[in-house]
């Protein structure tokens, strides 16, 4: 996992469309109580993101981490303000299929992954 977390850090949310799904995780900083709260939503889920091609991707301040993206052009893409904290997954077709401005617990990030129509089409 270390490998494909390194390859998937060279590459921009664009260019991981058809690949992978990204949930990008947006703060203002470090130690935002939101974004701290969304980390350890998603310590446990390790196996389940990757069994359903998640990447995730940090934007905090102007810090990226997961992808080679700018913070500036993610917050841009996908409306998210740099004073405000956001959650959203992007679907492998590229669209936006959840977002909040609240952390997303395990059970709700993997029920809206298990109803998207590519994973339902990969369990076949």
């Amino acid at each position: 996992m270390i490998v494909l977390a390194a390859a998937m850090a060279s590459m921009t949310v664009a260019d991981m469309r058809h690949q992978r799904r990204v949930l990008i995780v947006a703060a203002p900083g470090m130690a935002d109580a939101r974004r701290v709260a969304q980390d350890a939503a998603l310590a446990g889920m390790t196996k389940d993101l990757d069994d359903r091609d998640v990447t995730v991707v940090e934007v905090t301040g102007d810090t990226v981490k997961g992808a080679a993206d700018s913070a500036a052009s993610l917050r841009e893409r996908w409306r998210l303000p740099k004073a405000a904290f956001g959650v959203v997954l992007v679907g492998k077709d590229g669209h936006a299929a959840l977002r909040r401005s609240a952390p997303i617990d395990a059970a709700t990030l993997v029920a809206t992954i298990d109803a998207m129509p590519m994973r339902r089409a990969g369990q076949r």
